[in-house]
């Protein structure tokens, strides 16, 4: 498990112990800490990130080059003995060490073109996406010319690296890396909250379709939780289905036999993984209607 530090602590320790608490948050680059050593005291976790960061941009190109190229491939299903820790848990997340033949075939093709063209892998943040975004990504930016993709690439690792050392790192200031998807049961036939809605959420991809997570709504028509919160939301494509025939039913509200709606699906995108989505349902047994919130 990761050791969480303050920053106050970071900010007293000697060199070698500032570089062995964050140097692995860049991928193979301790460098990286031992430059930003020397702009302590840091005030706010978003401080050192920013100086962290600004070493690697302030860095010769043939530095950063070679640091970009020591990030593993996307989809590999070799182990590589020199791949992070962080790394594996991140691709592991997304399923993309255990990918199938078919997929595998895919992200192989799109890494073997990419490599081809900028000689080095093919860096995107996958906390903050689906599979689906990923590979879109993938083709848009082979499109791009070989320093628009290095800024690219530089860009991604701000965001890879300012998630591990939120999580790494506490103190004040820290970044806003995390998103919230929640929503509200309206009855607009009996004028109020919608308590007893079962709800189910739902990644919606290419290939396949996940069940994220399933809930019922209190009685103020919400969720007790948020459907999604206290990490990034994947850029991608969802669905909440709502059952509100079995709502009405349970409630006394003639209905047809078999109602009108059954299941109520809203099929919504995510393009903020730190942003809040509000999708609310105003229902009937007729008629339903649904907006981005917040």
């Amino acid at each position: 498990m990761t050791a969480t530090f303050t920053l106050d602590s970071l900010n007293s320790l000697p060199l070698p112990g500032f570089t062995g608490a964050v140097g692995d948050v860049f991928e193979h680059a301790s460098w990286v800490a031992d430059a930003a050593f020397g702009h302590r005291p840091f005030p706010t976790v978003a401080a050192l990130h920013e100086a962290m960061m600004g070493v690697v941009r302030a860095s010769p190109a043939e530095r950063q080059l070679a640091f970009i190229r020591a990030h593993p491939e996307l989809g590999s299903k070799v182990r590589r003995l020199d791949i992070t820790a962080d790394s594996q848990a991140e691709q592991g997340a997304l399923g993309l060490d255990s990918l199938s033949d078919a997929e595998f075939a895919r992200f192989s093709e799109l890494n073997a073109a990419y490599a081809e063209k900028f000689g080095f892998p093919f860096i995107i943040c996958v906390r903050r996406h689906t599979r689906d975004s990923i590979l879109k990504q993938f083709a848009r930016r082979l499109a791009n010319d070989a320093e628009t993709e290095r800024q690219a690439a530089l860009d991604e690792i701000a965001l890879i690296t300012r998630l591990r050392l939120v999580a790494r790192v506490d103190g004040p200031g820290k970044p806003k890396t995390d998103g919230r998807l929640s929503t509200h049961v309206l009855d607009n036939v009996r004028g109020g909250p919608a308590e007893g809605v079962k709800i189910a959420l739902y990644e919606v991809g290419a290939s396949a379709r996940a069940l994220l997570r399933e809930a019922v709504t209190n009685a103020d028509g919400r969720t007790d939780a948020p459907l999604l919160a206290g990490e990034p939301l994947r850029i991608g494509t969802y669905e909440l289905q709502f059952a509100v025939a079995d709502y009405f039913a349970a409630h006394g509200i003639a209905q047809p036999d078999p109602a009108f709606l059954d299941l109520v699906p809203i099929r919504f995108s995510i393009a903020e993984p730190e942003g809040h989505y509000h999708v609310p349902l105003l229902v009937t047994p007729w008629a339903y209607s649904t907006y981005r919130g917040s």
